[in-house]
C-alpha cells in the first residue's frame, strides 16, 4: 500500500516541479469551487454497427472570488472512436462563458473545437491515462478575429485502495497547457497553464463514480499588467458510464 502512496506523491511533486520555474515572485491567489458531471457511453444502443463509437457530455460550473461568484462555465459534448481497448480518438466542442475575476473586461464566450487522443493502460499498481488535446479557440470579444491554437497534455494516475475500501481509489494528474500562437485578444505564445490534482474516487455503483479533491491551477500571465494567478480549487465531479 505504501509504495502506491509514494508513487502518487512522486507524480504530484513532478507536476509542481514543472510549474515552479514559471511562477513569478508576485502572484494572485484565489479559492475556487468547481462542480461538474460527465456522462459517457457507447453508441451501440443506436445500432450494433456503432459499437466502437463513444459519446460524452461534460458540464461544469466554476465559482471564483473565494467561491462567491459564478466565474466560468463549461459545456463539452464529444464523439469518440475506440481504435482498440487502450486507444480512443475524440473530436468535440466546448462552450466556455467566462467572467470576473478571470477577465477584467466584459464577460465573453470562449468557443473551442478540439481533437483528442486518449491512451489507457492497466498496471499492477493502477491505471495510467494519457490525454493529448489540440484546441482551436474563438472569442466573441470586440475586435477578435484570430483563432487561438492551444496544446494540452495530461497524465493521470489512479491507484485502487482495497485496504481502505474496494470502492475507493486515489487519483492524481498533471496537465500542461501551451499556446501555439499569439492573438489579437492578448493571448501570448508559449506556456499558458499547469494543473495539478490530488484526490479520491468513490464508486457509488458500477456505473457512477464521484471524484473529488484539490486542484492547483497556475495561470501564466507573462508580459501582462496582471500578476500570475494561482487558484486553489475544491473540485467535485460525478462521472456516469452508461
Amino acid at each position: 500500500m505504501y509504495k502506491y502512496i509514494y508513487t502518487l506523491i512522486a507524480f504530484v511533486v513532478l507536476g509542481l516541479t514543472l510549474t515552479s520555474p514559471a511562477v513569478a515572485e508576485e502572484t494572485a491567489d484565489d479559492f475556487h469551487l468547481w462542480t461538474g458531471m460527465e456522462i459517457t457511453g457507447s453508441l451501440s444502443k443506436l445500432s450494433p454497427g456503432l459499437e466502437n463509437f463513444r459519446y460524452k457530455l461534460f458540464t461544469q460550473g466554476r465559482w471564483g472570488d473565494n467561491s462567491s461568484r459564478f466565474t466560468q462555465g463549461l459545456i463539452r459534448p464529444g464523439i469518440g472512436y475506440a481504435v482498440n481497448k487502450k486507444t480512443t480518438v475524440w473530436v468535440g466542442y466546448d462552450w466556455v462563458p467566462t467572467s470576473r475575476p478571470l477577465t477584467l473586461r466584459s464577460p465573453f464566450n470562449d468557443h473551442r473545437v478540439w481533437q483528442q487522443l486518449s491512451l489507457k493502460d492497466q498496471y499492477k499498481f493502477g491505471t495510467v491515462v494519457s490525454r493529448t488535446r489540440l484546441e482551436q479557440r474563438f472569442f466573441d470579444r470586440p475586435g477578435s478575429t484570430d483563432v487561438a491554437h492551444r496544446f494540452r497534455q495530461r497524465f493521470r494516475l489512479s491507484v485502487p485502495m482495497p485496504s481502505v475500501s474496494p470502492k475507493v481509489s486515489f487519483i492524481a494528474f498533471n496537465e500542461i497547457f501551451v499556446n501555439l500562437n499569439a492573438t489579437d485578444v492578448g493571448i501570448r505564445q508559449g506556456f499558458n497553464q499547469n494543473w495539478v490534482f490530488l484526490g479520491m474516487g468513490y464508486d457509488l455503483n458500477k456505473k457512477t463514480t464521484v471524484k473529488f479533491g484539490y486542484l492547483n491551477q497556475f495561470i501564466n500571465r507573462a508580459k501582462s499588467p496582471r500578476p500570475d494567478q494561482i487558484n486553489h480549487i475544491l473540485s467535485v465531479n460525478v462521472l456516469m458510464n452508461l
